[in-house]
């Protein structure tokens, strides 16, 4: 039996258990006095005690029937048992157990035992009643358990929207694992009866109490205040639950304590039919779905359609003799419901007031914002929206400078003064990591000793990166505040939407953060804290400050965005993606320009199959977010496992750790990889809290170099022409895999199979190649693991696009309209007068964006002075796609006389002159 060590959560490890004991038991009903049966009684023996440190957290199969299990076991009734445990195990895997009864007895008859869950036509699927658990947390004996029970699902009834299961729990600390564990619960509640501590002790458990603020903080309650603080704890690990507080305390008590995600406190009594219909109304809450619901009705009205659109009602198409192929791929529903009309209960996304206001307001309640707003041409626009409804031209905004392409674009448009941010370098790799803090700190206090501060509007970092770098979200938004109380914080997180709905990712996410520290700053600690490191730094000097933990002022205004591709990580059809506004000047100074921005980005024909998705995928997540989220996870961890451990796949591959990817100053915790080939797993939580970087474990980038093959050599060539495996992004000797919340442990064993088939297809050809053949494969992996070009900082604009050499802002959109007149641009060969010119001392301008692919971020902008560094990395690349260079003429860039012909840029004074 694999050690605890071997698996990363437990809802893997009960899978497995369960696999097990199923085969275990199987043996010992064919053969209970064999050879092996010592052996297997001994295994038995083993896995009953681990899954009974599991097992009380879950409705299915129940502590009851587990328990005549184990007394079956005990009494060698090997048949039965091995009847009972094949039941149970198949009904975990297919999910039967959520649709019906399923009987354990050997005599019993399950006519649908053999029906996959899986495997049920979508209409089948969506005519069954959605299935949860509750938990009761209770002290009680078994008698009393029973009687719980019995009273909770009692109530159900036939009518009941959704069916459900009730699992009883003794402890505030059993409890907190529960919601933790069990995917399953969506509503919680805590009757007075509740002690603090679990009977139960390992290490899985006590990881999981980790998470949910510690034993140490936990230990320090008072009694009368388990059930409150219960509240508050499950709110702070998975706040979409409900819970309801049954308590004996009088309504003045309880009004005055924080109590988290209860929706409802009932005074000592035994209503359980109100709690059985205020459970379904929490849950239908959730499950409720506006806009979808409304464009299902819609296609069921008839009409007559005389407006825009002949495919709508699908009667272009029905009526077609060349096109019945697209209707009898699609189906008739995505006909039906499309349509140009706002009517008919239907709404409008630039003026929304019926169901698409309810929709985005539910997806606000979801994501922690405080508005919230649906867009149906992807996260570029979004990040176009924000930035022009925040920036005017002449405010000077720090970007990150190897973020989407849209941001600098959205500079562009804006006519931002530009400070570019280097983010850290990763040569070994060929790609960037993510920009440090005290890069972010020395630019805003540069800016201040010029006299600048007043102008600087915006910092845009994206969050987390493409390969899968996570900022210290409340560290970067503190400091920052501390030296610009009033900065916006855009938070581009196109590839973290699913962050939310995981505990451990939850607080590196910009709204949770933005809420936090809306509520910190208020407190009196805060205030105390924020005087008293004023006190001591009153003569620090500007290095000083850069080494010190910053503490923002009390007054300070939190201004944060954040853009999000739903279709990229979550549930939605393609170019589904939301912004998130958590700014408490939004109202009084931001809604009238960014609902103009909204209007001049957003299409006044928006496809509402998009909005219906977007409104579909917030019901997945808050229902079921974490379960997928909680096994996107686990798929990851077990493909970095695998890869690890395998002795073939080592000598050809290596999955990047942190350690590879983070530098040390920036790992405060200490941890360089999550999985170690001696220790197991690597708890990320120390690490989430602590340091200034962590690496999101769904992205698994493998370092490729050994084979011979670059980046995109082996993504297009090997792994999708032979194999079908797709992959977005690659670097010179890396390619990126992204699990996702569709995952699934099948794909990754697949996965991990093509690698072994690639690693021996290398064994086979370097044990018959010649000394030549060898050579020439060496110089290869040479080249690519030991030999590439570093990775160049931003320049810096030209003097005609700077207001002064004090600080680095330059005007980006004088420099991208210049290129417009072609007479005032040439081109210039990289390997001839190109390299001829930079030789020469003179400096060449850049007119245009440089975007290679990979790594898919502009090395060169507009009005960027071209660099030897810049040069040499472009002439490094081994890569067929290069945005913005043309081969056939090759790099275009400004001529001496346009940068001439400039106007002055009046110079703006510092405090100090």
């Amino acid at each position: 039996m694999d050690s605890v060590s071997d698996y990363y959560s437990a809802t893997q490890l009960r899978s497995d258990r369960w696999s097990a004991l199923r085969e275990v038991t199987g043996s010992l009903a064919k053969n209970p006095s064999g050879k092996g049966s010592a052996k297997d009684r001994a295994e038995t023996q083993k896995l009953f005690e681990a899954l009974a440190l599991i097992e009380p957290y879950w409705a299915f199969p129940g502590m009851s029937a587990f328990d005549h299990m184990r007394r079956q076991f005990e009494h060698n009734n090997f048949d039965n048992l091995a009847f009972s445990v094949q039941r149970v195990t198949r009904a975990l895997t297919t999910g039967a157990y959520r649709r019906r009864h399923i009987p354990l007895e050997n005599d019993s008859i399950d006519k649908d035992e053999h029906d996959d869950e899986a495997l049920l036509s979508p209409e089948a699927r969506a005519l069954t009643k959605p299935y949860f658990e509750v938990l009761i947390v209770d002290n009680v004996n078994e008698q009393q358990e029973r009687w719980l029970r019995s009273n909770v699902t009692g109530m159900r009834r036939l009518e009941d929207p959704f069916t459900y299961e009730a699992v009883v729990v003794p402890s505030l600390e059993d409890a907190l694992i529960a919601v933790l564990f069990n995917h399953n619960i969506q509503a919680i509640v805590v009757r007075p009866g509740l002690v603090l501590k679990s009977k139960l002790d390992n290490e899985i458990l006590q990881s999981f109490l980790n998470r949910a603020g510690g034993s140490e903080a936990i230990a320090t309650m008072k009694p009368e205040n388990y059930g409150p603080e219960l509240c508050r704890l499950i709110a702070q690990v998975r706040p979409e639950l409900d819970a309801y507080l049954v308590t004996e305390r009088s309504v003045e008590d309880v009004a005055g304590l924080d109590l988290g995600i209860c929706r409802r406190v009932f005074y000592n009594q035994e209503d359980f039919m109100e709690l059985h219909l205020n459970i379904l109304r929490g849950v239908g809450a959730r499950n409720k779905t506006p806009f979808f619901t409304a464009l299902v009705n819609y296609s069921k009205q008839p009409t007559g359609v005389f407006h825009a659109m002949p495919i709508s009602r699908g009667k272009s198409i029905t009526r077609s003799h060349w096109i019945q192929d697209m209707g009898a791929f699609y189906g008739p529903n995505i006909f039906l419901a499309e349509t140009s009309a706002t009517s008919g209960g239907l709404d409008s996304l630039l003026e929304p007031h019926g169901p698409i206001k309810e929709a985005q307001e539910l997806a606000s309640r979801a994501f922690g914002s405080k508005q919230t707003f649906f867009a149906t041409n992807g996260t570029s626009t979004c990040n176009k929206i924000v930035v022009q409804a925040l920036v005017q031209p002449g405010d000077i905004v720090l970007v990150d400078r190897d973020c989407h392409k849209s941001h600098h674009y959205g500079m562009v448009l804006a006519g931002a003064e530009v400070v570019y941010l280097d983010s850290y370098p990763l040569n070994e790799y060929s790609m960037y990591g993510a920009v440090p803090l005290r890069e972010i700190k020395h630019q805003l206090l540069a800016l201040k000793a010029a006299g600048k501060l007043d102008r600087v509007r915006m910092l845009l970092l994206t969050n987390c990166t493409f390969d899968g770098l996570v900022y210290n979200v409340e560290r970067v938004m503190e400091e920052c505040l501390a030296i610009k109380p009033d900065l916006i914080f855009l938070w581009d997180e196109a590839w973290f939407a699913f962050a939310r709905f995981n505990p451990t990712y939850r607080q590196r996410t910009a709204m949770r953060t933005a809420n936090n520290l809306r509520k910190r700053l208020r407190t009196d600690e805060h205030r105390s804290a924020y005087e008293a490191q004023q006190e001591t730094l009153a003569d620090a000097t500007d290095e000083e400050l850069l080494d010190v933990r910053l503490i923002a002022p009390p007054n300070a205004r939190v201004r944060v965005y954040a853009t999000q591709s739903t279709h990229k990580t979550l549930t939605s059809l393609r170019q589904g993606s939301m912004i998130h506004v958590n700014d408490q000047d939004f109202k009084g100074e931001v809604e009238q320009s960014f609902h103009e921005a909204y209007m001049t980005h957003t299409s006044t024909s928006p496809n509402y199959q998009i909005i219906a998705s977007l409104d579909v995928g917030r019901r997945q997540v808050e229902l079921e977010g974490f379960e997928f989220v909680q096994r996107q996870i686990e798929a990851a961890m077990s493909m970095r496992r695998a890869i690890s451990l395998h002795p073939l796949l080592k000598k050809y591959f290596k999955v990047l750790t942190a350690g590879d990817m983070i530098p040390a100053q920036h790992r405060q915790s200490g941890v360089t990889s999550y999985f170690d080939n001696e220790q197991g797993w690597t708890d990320m939580w120390d690490c989430w809290q602590q340091d200034d970087f962590v690496l999101d474990a769904t992205r698994v980038t493998l370092a490729v170099g050994g084979t011979g093959w670059d980046g995109d050599t082996f993504k297009n060539d090997v792994l999708m022409d032979k194999y079908g495996i797709q992959i977005n992004k690659t670097s010179r000797n890396t390619v990126l895999f992204m699990t996702n919340i569709g995952t699934t442990r099948s794909s990754v064993a697949y996965l991990i199979e093509v690698l072994v088939e690639i690693a021996k297809e290398l064994d086979d050809l370097l044990d018959d190649a010649s000394k030549m053949e060898r050579l020439s494969f060496d110089r290869r992996v040479q080249n690519l693991t030991e030999k590439y070009p570093p990775l160049p900082d931003f320049s810096r604009f030209h003097d005609a696009f700077r207001p002064d050499n004090v600080t680095p802002e330059g005007d980006i959109r004088t420099a991208y309209y210049l290129s417009y007149d072609v007479s005032n641009c040439d081109y210039l060969e990289l390997e001839g007068s190109l390299k001829a010119a930079l030789d020469a001392g003179e400096e060449v301008v850049s007119a245009s964006f440089i975007i290679p692919y990979p790594p898919g971020f502009p090395i060169l902008v507009p009005g960027q002075v071209i660099s030897k560094e810049i040069l040499e990395f472009m002439l490094a690349l081994d890569v067929n796609e290069i945005h913005g260079y043309r081969a056939d003429l090759g790099l275009r860039v400004f001529t001496p006389e346009a940068l001439a012909a400039l106007p002055k840029r009046k110079v703006i004074k510092t405090a100090a002159e």
